[in-house]
């Protein structure tokens, strides 16, 4: 089997931050439709993990946030769009907001949501691991956030 036979799913990260018992969320323009996501997105080039978040977090939602756990590692596969994602999901808090940051392309908006509304539309989720992390967060699901930088654990996963 060469390299190039190798399933290599991509790379992700996301942040699930609350406050008064809201979710921070953000609404996108995803292929003309506006959906549900937590701040999430591609780990760039020489990144670690924690740092890909910290920075997904400030350009989609203009918040800068501090990863303190690991909420959940969640592999899931796009049928339709042939892809696969490997999507570290990371919990913290929230240093400050800076309202005036000029949000990535595509950012419609924040929002402060419950579970329940995020859950009452489904249809409206960018994928199915934005409640499932949801979920496991509010279960208390939490490994040290530190794991990757330790062993390099997730990275490699992602080569399989």
């Amino acid at each position: 089997m060469s390299p190039a036979d190798y399933f290599r799913p991509e790379l992700t990260v996301a942040a699930v931050a609350e406050r008064y018992d809201r979710l921070l969320m953000i609404e996108e323009l995803v292929q003309g439709r506006a959906v549900l996501n937590q701040p999430a997105g591609h780990v760039e080039p020489g990144e670690t993990l924690t740092q890909a978040v910290a920075r997904e977090s400030l350009e989609e939602a203009g918040w800068v946030f501090v990863p303190k756990f690991i909420t959940g590692i969640y592999l899931w596969t796009d049928a339709d769009a042939g892809r696969s994602f490997l999507r570290v999901v990371f919990t913290g808090q929230l240093a400050s907001h800076l309202p005036d940051r000029k949000l990535d392309a595509g950012i419609l908006r924040t929002l402060w949501l419950s579970r329940d509304d995020v859950a009452a539309h489904p249809e409206r989720l960018r994928n199915p691991m934005v409640l499932r992390s949801i979920d496991d967060y509010l279960q208390g699901h939490r490994l040290p956030v530190d794991l990757d930088e330790r062993d390099g654990l997730v990275e490699r996963a992602a080569l399989l």
